[in-house]
């Protein structure tokens, strides 16, 4: 029977009919580059994801409406239709990849969210995906008065694209997060304080097997190869500065940034009324935003906009009882947190991109994976936050809202349940 044809009763609450809803979220483990997914495509971190998710919810991928995947850095070719076909999802389902930088896997949830509002369609998986270890190689090509010109005219390979043209300051993430520490007073100290503590949370939650229900095996990994047991502040105090040179003041390094890694994450987003009919919890998507803030200080992007939909909501910080943000840097995730006047003991309390890892257009869906674990398999608070900051000078934000429950507690799923 088709599911479409049974979504017509209002819901019991007096709720928008195509209110967005997230209903199921799972990632992979992160690898470090180079390592444990190092001969895995970006297609084939994907497609695993996106089966789980139909099966999480017992549908049949016929039912899905479109795959929008976030991605930075892979071949082209449309890697979310790529993935799709690749899921066995067949030639009917579509694709779009978006590519917004760091912010991609955030922007593909937000994008499925404005087209489940807007009438569009029943079912949309969507996240984001990167493979640093396959990236291919990019080249400026040798022309007359192009890049590379002047080095004879050979092809000159680059690692990323410019984020801003001049007279715009386009830094290297490492030099603009040690700009941001500097202007915002974050110490070396607290910064290794902050990327040890964020390991420490994330290894408490590997052995407390609290990513179990959102990780989907893959490429014969099973867990999250970055976090690191016993890596205190003492340890991290020993690093060198990697951007900045000591004598120029360079605070970050490469123990208090994030790590280059591999991995996919997406969610199931539907409306409210097919979410109700099945009585599936899940995330109301409330609010969301994309922001253009200074290119040269990049780090404070996600600022503005989470301002931006807090103030739309009428809410303060203290209203949001889950927040997760993208972890690239410690001095820049403590500058944002400051300036938000936001306690960072409340950011990412099982571990975040400094100790999981940074899979550049998957992140931003990896943190709204780990809002469902924290807010809807685990009954957690009602209200949460994702957020990022993105090269180029911009901000994804998107506040969701718990809706239904899993009935006392943590759930494990059973076969009934996939």
């Amino acid at each position: 029977m088709n599911i479409l044809n049974h979504v017509e009763a209002a819901p019991p609450e007096r709720t928008d009919p195509n209110a967005p809803a997230i209903v199921a979220a799972r990632r992979t483990p992160l690898g470090s580059r180079g390592r444990g997914l190092a001969d895995v495509r970006v297609e084939q971190l994907a497609a695993p994801v996106l089966r789980a998710l139909v099966d999480d919810l017992g549908l049949s991928p016929r039912h899905v409406s479109e795959v929008v995947l976030g991605n930075c850095m892979g071949p082209g070719g449309n890697v979310a239709r790529v993935a799709a076909l690749a899921a066995g999802f067949g030639p009917g389902v579509p694709g779009l990849t978006v590519d917004r930088q760091c912010g991609s896997g955030l922007e593909a949830i937000t994008l499925a969210a404005g087209l489940v509002k807007a009438g569009r369609g029943a079912v949309y998986l969507a996240g984001g995906a990167e493979s640093a270890s396959t990236a291919p190689i990019r080249s400026w090509p040798a022309r007359a008065g192009g890049p590379g010109s002047e080095q004879g005219g050979e092809p000159q390979p680059y690692e990323r694209a410019p984020f801003a043209p001049p007279p715009y300051p386009d830094p290297e993430m490492g030099e603009a997060a040690d700009l941001v520490a500097h202007e915002a007073g974050v110490s070396r100290g607290r910064q290794d304080a902050y990327a040890a503590r964020s390991h420490a949370r994330a290894v408490a939650a590997m052995e407390a097997k609290r990513f179990a229900d959102e990780l989907v095996p893959v490429g014969g990994l099973d867990h999250d190869e970055r976090p690191r047991a016993g890596l205190t502040s003492a340890r991290l105090a020993r690093l060198r500065p990697a951007f900045v040179p000591d004598d120029a003041g360079g605070t970050v390094t490469a123990g208090n940034s994030c790590g280059v890694n591999d991995g996919a994450a997406a969610v199931a987003v539907v409306p409210e009324r097919l979410r109700a009919r099945h009585n599936w919890p899940g995330l109301h998507i409330l609010d969301w935003a994309c922001t253009g803030t200074d290119p040269g200080r990049p780090g404070l992007g996600l600022v503005a906009a989470v301002r931006q939909v807090l103030d739309r909501q009428g809410l303060g910080m203290d209203d949001i009882g889950a927040i997760e943000f993208v972890e690239a840097f410690a001095g820049q995730v403590l500058a944002c947190a400051d300036a938000l006047d936001l306690d960072p003991d409340r950011l990412c309390p099982e571990g975040g991109a400094l100790a999981l890892g940074h899979a550049w257009g998957a992140t931003g869906a990896v943190v709204m994976v780990r809002l469902f674990t924290r807010m809807v398999r685990d009954d957690g608070p009602s209200l949460g936050l994702a957020a990022v900051s993105v090269g180029g000078g911009m901000g994804v934000a998107a506040l969701v809202r718990r809706v239904g429950s899993t009935s006392g507690g943590r759930r494990t799923r059973t076969g009934s349940d996939r």
